[in-house]
């Protein structure tokens, strides 16, 4: 189930809420119980092909420098 990241405009308090992708954009109300509250957003970290860790995620091999890579530009 997603978590969704709210902020209380009241207290300042940062709190988060699991519920269901339907009900994303419903009001939540701080631990506190306040209601003035609003949804952050979120930063996610996704990784697939090619991403950190992975082989196709290697650096290019360097020949050696110059405008062609094989110092022939000279």
């Amino acid at each position: 189930m997603p978590r969704y990241e709210f902020r209380c405009r009241a207290c300042g308090d940062t709190f988060e809420v699991n519920r269901p992708m339907a009900d994303a954009g419903a009001p939540a109300s701080c631990p506190q119980g306040h209601a003035d509250t609003v949804k952050l957003l979120s930063t996610v970290a996704v990784t697939g092909r090619g991403g950190v860790g992975s082989p196709s995620a290697a650096p290019a091999p360097s020949g050696g420098g110059g405008c062609c890579g094989g110092g022939c530009c000279g």
